[in-house]
């Protein structure tokens, strides 16, 4: 269990499946992106690498989205609001992709073995995934400006006590069991994240309490979007 994008040690991911969580907001994004038919996200470590990488065939089937400390980046596409990716503009499409914590979280993992994203909207079927293949599960919380997300941390418990009742012998760190008392919180009421979790409140004083609320939302897909970084793209479905 890492809590931030800032404490991932790669060097520890080496074979282990990895479960990236950002649950405000770029997790939720994405995986409402593949849902509607985007057909590949392409993480990047900031705006102007997000630009460079579309280069020529931007506006060709190609978008750039992002933000940067929760707002809007100037000319680009799309921002991380899930709800702009529920439409039929990014049908087909394949987005660059840059946010503040989530794709910096997603590009220290690849290290890892297998790489999914969970949010709380599909944390089960996440878990499931994770506990599938295998092999030892590493949970990263994407956090906030290197400070743990309690959003993110509620999510991860709820994706550890998902596993237990997969493999019931798991062994738990320390860390795995503090986010599992977390989760186990909020397990009946995912909403009250929007007054506990400072991140949820801020989004909401900005006027986001839309996005705010289409996150804060329990088990509503089953979609588990895997990054792939031998082809640099988290993708819906393999094949």
């Amino acid at each position: 269990m890492v809590p931030t994008a800032e404490a991932v040690v790669p060097a520890d991911l080496g074979g282990v499946t990895a479960l990236v969580i950002d649950v405000l907001r770029a997790s939720t994004t994405i995986i409402t992106a593949l849902a509607n038919g985007c057909l590949a996200i392409v993480p990047v470590a900031d705006p102007l690498d997000a630009r460079r990488r579309a280069g020529e065939r931007w506006g060709d089937g190609v978008l750039v989205a992002g933000e940067r400390h929760g707002e809007p980046i100037p000319g680009f596409d799309l921002s991380n609001s899930p709800l702009e990716f529920r439409t039929a503009h990014v049908r087909g499409k394949i987005v660059f992709f840059t946010t503040s914590n989530g794709t910096r979280a997603l590009l220290a993992a690849r290290a890892a073995e297998a790489i999914g994203v969970a949010a709380l909207v599909n944390v089960t079927a996440a878990a499931a995934w994770a506990a599938g293949g295998g092999r030892d599960v590493v949970i990263l919380c994407a956090g906030s400006r290197g400070a743990r997300s309690l959003e993110d941390w509620a999510c991860a418990g709820l994706a550890v006590d998902r596993i237990l009742a997969t493999v019931p012998t798991a062994l738990l760190t320390e860390a795995a069991r503090d986010a599992l008392d977390t989760g186990r919180r909020y397990v009946t009421d995912v909403g009250r994240l929007k007054r506990d979790a400072p991140w949820a409140r801020r989004l909401i004083a900005a006027g986001r309490s839309a996005d705010v609320d289409a996150c804060l939302r329990l088990d509503t897909t089953s979609l588990v979007p895997r990054y792939v970084p031998s082809v640099d793209k988290i993708v819906g479905d393999l094949p």
